[in-house]
């Protein structure tokens, strides 16, 4: 059956199509200010859908319905509950996955293969796993020892409201990486998408509906990050935010936040270090880095954007990477064919573009590879920086898109050399190595500055716990770790 007649798409495009207002205390409502604003594809540059533009008085609406459910029919449900909520929310989410995967292509470019096999997949089992720890946050008791009997212990208890604020990139997953823990800890939840991608967030509050979710539990506003985040970030019944996006924003939330002093989880930028060792296994390392700079069009906080290849290999390794970048096939998002599809707006291909002219500028070669298609869309070749240095723009910020910066490195047994090399940086997100020798991998892997370091290959899963060092943010998400930030812990002491 051809994808564009397909039922799964009609349906898609025609929550897409209609217009979209703010699901707050379990109805659909206007912005109190009844302005809205756009939301566009960026394969063609075409507007999809009008959507309400939320500001600080809706804010304090869903505020107020979230604080009602959270001390009224929210405070009853039992762990068991919330995770048969959680699990319903995620069999909903499979039963629609095709309808949910063409959404998040038309509204995030994203290739519909990558939603497919991805995206989609990773929203659900970001939703099964924390689901799992609805009914494990235990206390514990604890031994004391003033004069006396005493009988000592912890709880956990949830935080309270939390305001969720998404990126662009991966907005499904993000959703669902952010609203699983909090809803398995027993918060209730203002969820803020990216301006670009609002559709799937929407489409997936309507799910939270059909699988039971109590009114004002899960509220989705719209908008801008100014005024709506900021409201968000400043109102006083808020009592954690949990944000991912860019280090000057992350910052700026640090400094509205310490008002009241919430409790806050940042995942920021990332300018992670691939190191390719001599040894390396360079049929599997150099489709990994191609996969790992231009997967998502470069627009990965943790994408491989510094590589370090061993002056023995490096000339192999970036022709290999170009060869492998000619042969995406780049184009729309629903083409079932693309591989590569475009940045999400005009203003990233603009900053994209502008830092590999800067990185022209600064001296660095430009080796660019791939057709990009005719016509409309924010299209970027994927490009790769040679003859780069730590001097350079390019090498110290984030790009944010397909945009490689190549450096070479010399005697392997030098690592404490290597690893200062990747940590000169004010980021610290991920890295990876490529090597057969453990030795050598796990003695790196100690040596940089990163919170997550995957060697010869590997990606996320939502047990292992997520976040940088540095620049890169404050706090984890995923694991133990993910679901503890969403819980205050309470020590009771009684004397018996």
């Amino acid at each position: 059956m051809d994808l564009h007649t397909s039922e799964p798409c009609r349906r898609a495009k025609d929550f897409a199509s209609r217009p979209h207002h703010l699901h707050i205390g379990g109805e659909w409502v206007p912005a109190a200010s009844e302005e809205t604003f756009s939301s566009y594809d960026p394969s063609t540059g075409a507007a999809l859908s009008t959507i309400a533009a939320a500001s600080e008085t809706d804010v304090d609406r869903a505020v107020r319905s979230a604080q009602t459910a959270l001390e009224g029919s929210w405070h009853k449900v039992s762990p068991a509950q919330r995770q048969r909520l959680l699990w319903r929310l995620s069999d909903l989410l499979e039963k629609h996955a095709e309808e949910f995967a063409i959404l998040e292509s038309l509204d995030s470019g994203k290739p519909l293969r990558d939603a497919r096999l991805l995206d989609i997949p990773g929203a659900i089992n970001s939703l099964r796993y924390f689901a799992g720890w609805a009914t494990k946050l235990n206390g514990e008791t604890v031994s004391v020892s003033p004069p006396g009997e005493w009988h000592a212990y912890t709880v956990r208890e949830p935080v309270g409201v939390v305001g969720l604020i998404l990126p662009w990139n991966a907005p499904l997953m993000m959703a669902a990486a952010k609203l699983a823990p909090a809803l398995a800890a027993g918060c209730t939840v203002i969820l803020k998408p990216a301006e670009q991608t609002p559709l799937t967030a929407l489409r997936l509050a309507e799910l939270s509906v059909e699988a039971g979710f109590p009114p004002g539990v899960i509220n989705v506003l719209t908008g801008f990050g100014v005024p709506l985040g900021q409201a968000i970030v400043d109102h006083p019944g808020v009592n954690k935010i949990s944000f991912t996006g860019s280090t000057a924003v992350g910052k700026s939330i640090i400094r509205r936040a310490a008002n009241d002093l919430k409790r806050i989880t940042l995942e920021l930028g990332g300018k992670s270090p691939v190191i390719v060792m001599p040894d390396a296994d360079l049929a599997k390392a150099i489709p990994a880095v191609a996969r790992g700079i231009f997967g998502n069009t470069g627009q990965v906080c943790n994408a491989g954007s510094r590589l370090y290849a061993h002056q023995a290999v490096f000339d192999q390794v970036i022709e290999g990477i170009l060869e492998q970048a000619g042969s995406l096939r780049i184009g729309p998002g629903l083409d079932p064919e693309t591989q590569m599809g475009p940045v999400v707006s005009q203003a990233q291909l603009e900053r994209v573009s502008g830092y590999i002219d800067a990185g022209r500028k600064e001296g660095a070669t430009v080796l660019r590879a791939g057709t990009l298609p005719q016509g409309d869309g924010y299209f970027v070749s994927p490009t790769v920086l040679a003859d780069t240095s730590h001097a350079m723009t390019v090498v110290r910020e984030e790009i944010f898109g397909p945009v490689l910066c190549g450096m070479r490195i010399n005697d392997h047994n030098e690592l404490d050399a290597i690893a200062a090399q990747a940590n000169d940086s004010a980021y610290g997100l991920g890295a990876m190595i490529w090597t057969k020798d453990l030795s050598v991998a796990h003695k790196l892997a100690r040596r940089l500055k990163a919170g997550t370091v995957r060697i010869n290959g590997g990606g996320l899963d939502p047990a292992l716990p997520f976040g940088g060092f540095k620049s890169s943010g404050w706090g984890r998400e995923n694991g133990r770790e993910g679901i503890d930030a969403y819980t205050e812990l309470k020590s009771v002491m009684v004397a018996l």
